[in-house]
């Protein structure tokens, strides 16, 4: 049943359009949002209506920053011959939580889909490719999702980057840390025993 007080029922719709909110966490989010005092309120909506407004991407890597720049494009530790390509300024934060990586970063917000009607011109392409071109690349690593969008997608940039003679090389995968043989899916054992490593 839906509710008769139409704010109400517009905020819970918003919420509800947000990837990963059902409609019982959108009515949760809802009335813990009513339940906020008006100044805690108000900077809820004044924090969106900020990172809408002042949030943008990096004019080198596609990440999302406040400024021209991010933060990895402007370090001078990073190793700029090294880019990890991945689909989503998400994927960055999640390299990012390892603190192994070094590198910088290239985010194509999204993988090619003819059947959702995304190509290769929908996608941060061009500016991975200029990239590439100034010659200062030497290893780009395809960290696309293991999926068939994210499997044609690698394929695909890697066939315009290696005529450039820039290294490609593409993520492992294969069986998670504390899985078990036995539940994992073939293409997921493959790819483990393509991926092997001499000890």
């Amino acid at each position: 049943m839906g509710y008769k007080v139409a704010p109400l029922a517009r905020l819970i719709e918003q919420f509800e359009r947000m990837p990963g909110i059902g409609k019982k966490s959108a009515q949760r989010i809802a009335f813990h949002v009513l339940g906020m005092s008006e100044k805690d309120a108000k900077n809820f909506a004044q924090c969106i209506i900020d990172a809408h407004e002042k949030i943008h991407r990096c004019s080198v890597c596609g990440d999302l920053t406040d400024s021209d720049l991010c933060p990895i494009c402007a370090s001078i530790t990073r190793d700029k011959s090294l880019v990890c390509v991945v689909e989503n300024p998400a994927d960055v934060l999640a390299f990012e939580r390892t603190r192994e990586f070094k590198g910088t970063y290239h985010v194509l917000h999204g993988a090619i889909s003819p059947i959702n009607g995304i190509g290769p011109d929908e996608l941060n392409v061009k500016s991975l490719i200029s990239r590439v071109a100034a010659g200062d690349i030497k290893e780009v690593i395809m960290a696309t999702d293991p999926t068939v969008e994210g499997e044609a997608t690698a394929m695909y940039l890697s066939k315009l980057i290696k005529p450039f003679g820039v290294t490609v090389s593409r993520l492992a995968y294969g069986v998670p840390v504390g899985g078990d043989l036995e539940y994992a899916d073939e293409i997921t054992l493959q790819r483990a025993i393509e991926g092997r490593q001499i000890l």
